[in-house]
């Protein structure tokens, strides 16, 4: 419990207001259900940050953008588990790689990859660097729109 001195200069008195545990624990626990309420609010307009492939960098390793191009080629790695997908937006190419861990996903939503093939796409990832190139890491089967 804590004490305060509330001084009221008007009357020219000293009153004291107890803070106890529970008020405490009342003014936090709204504090963190307003922050929650918030962040689920605006957490449905938080976009990817669109760029184009010229301008990807190191510094954005480990943002999360989208860019818009068409898929050149899907790669299959030789033990099936992962695939490459070679996006050209016309400003430069980069390689968008499904993970084993995600392609299972792919598969349960009933998409072909390779259907994407020389299609126009939007398509949403991580960026990450390997052996000196930028790369895109896909994080759903969610990660990849056909443009119209």
């Amino acid at each position: 419990m804590i004490t305060v001195n509330l001084i009221n200069l008007q009357n020219r008195t000293c009153d004291k207001m107890e803070i106890t545990d529970e008020k405490i624990f009342k003014v936090a626990l709204f504090t963190a259900l307003i922050g929650i309420i918030g962040m689920i609010i605006f957490a449905g307009s938080i976009e990817s940050k669109e760029v184009k492939i010229k301008e990807i960098s190191k510094s954005m390793i480990g943002e999360k953008i989208a860019i818009n191009g068409i898929i050149e080629s899907i790669k299959q790695i030789s033990s099936g588990k992962s695939y490459f997908l070679s996006v050209n937006d016309g400003t430069g190419k980069i390689n968008a790689i499904i993970f084993e861990s995600r392609l299972l996903e792919f598969q349960n939503s009933g998409i072909d990859i390779n259907k994407y093939v020389g299609e126009k796409v939007k398509v949403f990832g991580t960026v990450t660097e390997y052996n000196s190139a930028m790369e895109l890491i896909l994080d759903s089967s969610n990660s990849i729109k056909i443009v119209v």
